[in-house]
């Protein structure tokens, strides 16, 4: 992406937004504000393993304008399994489920956009528009929680991407999977940003009685404004306490992530974020400082030219002071986090704050004893 590259030395180099956002205009990158109504990304970059590459341009004919807005569109996927297994020293579980590929909540920071490169599609807009499904999920992860030998752990769901992005009202993967998970006792953890987790309290609440089932809402602002621009499809910030406030009233754990936090710009919420968390029924929390990964970097800083060219510089001197004066270290323990004064500075007030509130006194252990395997094909149905 040489042309961005160009625009974002103009920018923080002394340049100016002005010049940085006429150099992308000019660029071809960017795509016309009426196609990408409601979406945050505002460029759609071939992929990073294409061999060709797009470029959007005025040939004089205004056929630019006569191009269509990006319209959601799912397509099926049929993998072979469906839990996806890993050993990231970093994170808390070895394995995970992702119903959907590509998310329709469209936040601009999502980690991972870069994903989309392995199905030939761009980070930018296609990442928000074309999604896929997998329809097939709970039936495969019935046929892999009846493996001889399988050890239930804690099932992570909505590390990738969010498993209740409004598709799922009409596809209902997640609520399948949960039913799976329900019947043979396995416990799960779920991130999500979405208030239509409340449509699966049913489930949820009897898992959560037997400890197996807690929920963390990711809230990056308090700030409607932002969010709207930043995740213009995910639940609003108020949404998502209510949501947190009736799964805690029915009894199922709840956890608050605030993540993830951009320096600069929604980091002096943090305080507030684990407040208002704690009150809608929050017990735990955690926080993620902005990660920029391959593509997501240059689609992040478009979207900060477009809605906040005046902190740009600024907000990128942090986050290049977090990451050893790169966009991003993805080293293992720092790229969650980052490192330097202003990352130690972030990560004292969450400490503090989250002690005085009252959170994270306690960590919740999902209880792994009561699982009962499905019978493998060819075995005899238990009698009850």
């Amino acid at each position: 992406m040489e042309q961005f590259d160009r625009a974002d030395m103009a920018a923080f180099d002394g340049g100016g937004a002005a010049v940085a956002n006429a150099l992308i205009e000019e660029s071809g990158l960017r795509v016309g504000e009426a196609r990408r109504r409601g979406r945050s990304a505002g460029i759609n970059p071939s992929g990073r393993f294409e061999a060709l590459r797009r470029e959007v341009f005025d040939d004089g004919w205004e056929t630019l304008e006569a191009l269509p807005p990006f319209k959601t569109e799912v397509q099926v996927e049929k993998p072979r399994s469906v839990i996806t297994r890993n050993t990231s020293p970093d994170i808390s579980f070895d394995r995970s489920i992702n119903p959907y590929r590509g998310c329709e909540h469209g936040c601009v920071y999502c980690f991972a956009r870069p994903t989309h490169a392995f199905m030939g599609l761009s980070a930018g807009l296609d990442f928000e528009a074309r999604l896929f499904a997998k329809p097939d999920a709970a039936r495969l992860l019935e046929r892999e929680l009846a493996r001889e030998g399988y050890e239930p752990k804690t099932i992570a769901i909505g590390t990738n991407t969010d498993p209740y992005q409004p598709v799922e009202r009409q596809w209902r993967i997640m609520r399948e999977i949960l039913e799976v998970l329900d019947a043979h006792n396995h416990p799960v953890g779920i991130v999500t940003k979405s208030a239509l987790v409340m449509r699966d309290i049913d489930i949820l609440a009897r898992m959560a009685e037997r400890g197996l089932a807690k929920v963390a809402f990711s809230v990056t602002t308090l700030d409607r404004r932002l969010a709207r621009t930043m995740e213009p499809r995910a639940a609003t910030p108020t949404r998502r306490l209510e949501a947190m406030k009736a799964l805690s009233q029915a009894g199922i754990p709840v956890s608050v992530m605030a993540a993830p936090l951009i320096p600069g710009l929604s980091d002096h919420e943090v305080e507030r974020i684990l407040e208002s968390a704690h009150a809608a029924g929050a017990r735990e929390a955690g926080y993620i400082i902005l990660r920029l990964p391959l593509e997501v970097s240059p689609i992040f800083k478009d979207w900060l030219l477009r809605h906040y060219p005046d902190r740009y510089r600024h907000v990128m001197a942090l986050i290049r002071s977090m990451r050893d004066g790169k966009d991003y270290d993805s080293s293992w323990g720092k790229r969650m986090r980052g490192t330097g004064p202003y990352a130690w500075q972030i990560g004292r007030r969450f400490e503090i704050a989250a002690r005085r509130i009252g959170l994270n006194r306690a960590k919740l252990a999902l209880r792994t004893d009561l699982f009962e395997p499905p019978p493998r094909a060819g075995e005899q149905l238990r009698l009850f």
